[in-house]
């Protein structure tokens, strides 16, 4: 049984025991936690049929947590049978809320990563189609809405015979679950997307790649409606559209286009979390999630990158433009990561570290058309890491010169025509022309020396550390601190 194998575990039984006297004490039995849950409530989920019974016996009554999930739906929704079968025994409930129930533990099954079973799945949704036709002057309909597309469009059974029907398909039997769970659980609740998510990663074990993008990217939707982290989705994406890439299957520009965007709006709320933090402990939480998510981000944008250059012809206009928006918008944001880097600083640097599972194989830095698109898109040319090392400053370092040298070239070029400053000075007063390794950087900066009299003017400002600000307007204060480390002087 079930529960046995549950409540012999030393927790659970120290959790019996403590409920059991809390109870006997007077302790309020439905007393609720920030979430809304109860102790019957947590019992019920994670399958202690004792605790349940004897949270019953002191008066513990059924109520709704936060998302609006019942002790009952809460059994269900994490495939715990046995607690359901005793609840719907033990609680007055309605013959509405058993069908529910019974439809979510049949639909749980189906899509459980650990506790997959269809023969149990089809088992728990016939007896809730049963108990809705058990009473011919009363049949209990569905309310249906409309069918989801990440679904395959799939409309739900609504007869006994339509079921049986699909008895023997599996796959119509895992899309009829996911949307009987969407359906029960609502679009806002944070248990909808785990099974999604798993069934997407089936679909991609089997190479069905279309099949998994659309589930996925249905529970990033549905993650970002409830406003709940997608770290880990966005690098999800990373690495199968990586996958698609590298093993010759197309990839479609609008799914691709949807992640970027997803990214977007992921590393905005980062900036607002950490801006505003709710408290001190979590800033370093969101940092953390920041830099990977600006590091998924640097990958997402090489992807789309090799999609421009390989079939830059076959997308429309819209989109190509839609990308380039979302690029302008990312790079308005001014992300860094804790050293100082920028997306651009990252594009253009060797030792960017690189996932090693599948993204390893498209995504290689420095990649010039990656440095391209965030140059053309506004990403700032001059920005300084913590070191003060600039873009121009990291790509000089490169020394894959020779073997590379169309890489080297061109990201140079391209900082230098944005209007790249080749007489920045670094922490260590060094200029890129100081920070070269190679000889061939040497030589394209060489071709390229054309100081300006502004930047001579600002380099004899620092030299002889002159003061300046309150001096010189201040549009002028931080051109002139990129010619010479220090701060700047009253």
């Amino acid at each position: 049984m079930e529960s046995t194998k549950l409540d012999k575990n030393p927790i659970s039984q120290l959790f019996l025991t403590r409920v059991y006297y809390a109870a006997k004490d007077g302790a309020n039995p439905n007393e609720k936690a920030n979430c809304g849950a109860t102790a019957l409530h947590l019992a019920a989920e994670r399958g202690h049929t004792n605790i349940v019974s004897e949270l019953l016996k002191y008066g513990t009554v059924m109520t709704k947590n936060v998302n609006g999930m019942t002790p009952l739906i809460a059994a269900a929704g994490r495939t715990r049978a046995e607690v359901v079968e005793y609840l719907i025994k033990n609680v007055t409930v309605t013959k509405e809320e058993i069908i529910e129930a019974y439809e979510l533990l049949g639909a749980s099954y189906a899509n459980d990563e650990r506790r997959y079973s269809p023969t149990k799945a089809y088992k728990y949704l016939w007896k809730a189609m049963e108990q809705r036709f058990s009473d011919p002057e009363n049949i209990i309909y569905k309310r249906l809405g409309k069918p989801i597309k990440a679904y395959d469009n799939w409309k739900e059974c609504e007869t006994l015979e339509r079921l049986e029907s699909i008895k023997n398909n599996q796959n119509a039997i895992h899309m009829e679950s996911l949307a009987i769970r969407e359906r029960i659980l609502g679009q806002h609740n944070p248990e909808v997307p785990h099974h999604i998510i798993f069934r997407g990663a089936v679909f991609a074990d089997s190479a069905r790649f279309d099949r998994c993008i659309d589930l996925w990217l249905h529970a990033l939707h549905l993650k970002q409606l409830n406003n709940i982290p997608v770290t880990k989705d966005l690098l999800r994406f990373a690495q199968v559209f990586s996958q698609m890439i590298h093993v010759g299957i197309d990839l479609d520009f609008c799914q691709v286009l949807s992640v970027l965007e997803a990214s977007v709006t992921e590393l905005n709320q980062n900036n607002s979390k950490i801006n505003s933090p709710d408290s001190l402990e979590d800033i370093e939480q969101h940092i953390e999630e920041m830099e990977s998510n600006i590091t998924t981000t640097l990958y997402i944008l090489t992807i789309l990158t090799k999609l421009l250059t390989l079939n830059e012809n076959r997308y429309e206009e819209q989109h190509k433009n839609k990308a380039h928006y979302l690029v302008h918008k990312l790079c308005a944001l001014q992300l860094r990561l804790k050293d100082g880097q920028t997306l651009l600083h990252l594009a253009v640097n060797a030792a960017t570290l690189v996932d090693d599972f599948h993204t390893n194989h498209v995504c290689k830095f420095p990649c010039a058309a990656t440095a391209k698109l965030l140059i053309h898109c506004g990403a700032d040319v001059n920005a300084m890491d913590n070191e003060r090392n600039t873009p121009l400053h990291v790509i000089v370092g490169y020394k894959e010169s020779i073997s590379d040298f169309m890489t080297l070239h061109s990201i140079i070029m391209e900082l230098i025509d944005a209007g790249a400053h080749m007489d920045t000075v670094n922490r260590y007063g060094e200029t890129p022309y100081d920070a070269v390794t190679t000889g061939v950087a040497e030589m394209i900066l060489r071709t390229q020396t054309k100081l300006s009299l502004k930047c001579m003017a600002a380099k004899v400002v620092k030299a002889y550390n002159l003061s300046y600000c309150g001096n010189v307007p201040r549009s002028l204060e931080s051109f002139i601190e990129l010619h010479g480390p220090g701060l700047n002087q009253g």
